[in-house]
């Protein structure tokens, strides 16, 4: 592997308590590194600037999907490695490479760890969702019921993680691909603003062009999850998500389908504002739900996502 081979992209926002550990084990992987970095206001350019990484200092948040089309930009690696800044290599990234060199292989990701170091199996790997997975998803049925048949399958628990497998959605935390897939696919849409759903996008993309991605088990990280998410409110974390899901929805799925998942998001907001401004006896989950009541009925009747 020649050093300009691979190139790493870490988008940052208010990372610093956990980029320093990330770019240390992603030195030892040879790769190329650089970090896009979306205005953090924290200590985060500073752990960068330290370990002599190159970097891009946004002015502004572009956004998750914005940030790594900016970093393949600046790159010339033929193979591109999504890494979140909570993610820390332990092995090197050759079989990811080898992977994704296979005819008719776009991408392949590894095997991601929790803090005891077991599988983050749901996470790690996913099916493409299907209208009535997110439908289960919106009602919270899911988290009701975290064993019926649609969620399993969603949340691929039905598969052997410790086999090579041919996958259909990697956690976009930890995601090789090739560059020219890339190119071919314009990228990540940068209307899934500022996160949420643009790397179950790709891969949908990826398998509408009948190209395959890959899981290997040998490939593994350690993963916290969630860190730079955790510094936006909680209510704007809600409004974004439902938001993003309803994007993808609405470019996937069919119009009826469509409509179907905003029912089922009004529905589910309600019943979650009431219940959880009831049970934490403050009105802030009553307003960020009835935000997203307001955007999934509009979208329902346009037919389409409203900003």
């Amino acid at each position: 592997m020649t050093q300009s081979e691979i190139g790493i992209i870490i988008v940052t926002y208010n990372s610093a308590s956990e980029i320093g550990a990330c770019l240390d084990a992603a030195a030892q992987s040879g790769a190329e590194i650089l970090v896009v970095d979306n205005a953090s206001s924290d200590a985060t350019l500073a752990e960068v600037s330290s370990r002599n990484v190159r970097f891009i200092a946004n002015k502004t948040n572009r956004g998750f999907a914005a940030a790594i089309n900016q970093g393949v930009s600046a790159l010339n690696c033929s193979y591109i490695v999504f890494l979140n800044p909570d993610v820390t290599l332990h092995t090197g990234l050759e079989p990811l490479r080898h992977a994704c060199s296979l005819p008719g292989v776009a991408g392949a990701s590894g095997q991601l760890l929790d803090a005891r170091g077991r599988p983050q199996t749901g996470f790690m790997v996913r099916r493409l969702p299907t209208p009535g997975a997110l439908v289960l998803e919106s009602l919270l049925l899911n988290r009701i019921w975290p064993g019926n048949p649609v969620n399993r399958r969603y949340r691929a628990l039905d598969l052997d993680y410790s086999k090579d497998l041919q996958v259909e959605q990697p956690a976009g935390a930890f995601f090789m691909v090739r560059r020219s897939v890339w190119e071919e696919l314009g990228g990540l849409d940068e209307r899934f603003f500022p996160v949420w759903f643009e790397d179950v996008d790709f891969c949908r993309r990826i398998w509408d062009r009948g190209m395959i991605l890959r899981y290997l088990p040998e490939v593994v990280a350690s993963h916290t999850g969630a860190r730079s998410i955790s510094s936006l409110a909680l209510e704007m974390r809600r409004f974004y998500w439902y938001r993003s899901l309803l994007q993808y929805s609405a470019k996937h799925f069919s119009p009826s389908r469509f409509r179907l998942v905003c029912l089922a998001v009004v529905t589910g907001s309600i019943l979650r504002g009431i219940g959880e401004s009831a049970r934490q006896k403050r009105l802030k989950a009553i307003a960020v739900f009835s935000k997203v009541v307001r955007l999934a009925w509009h979208s329902f009747w346009s037919g389409a996502p409203v900003s």
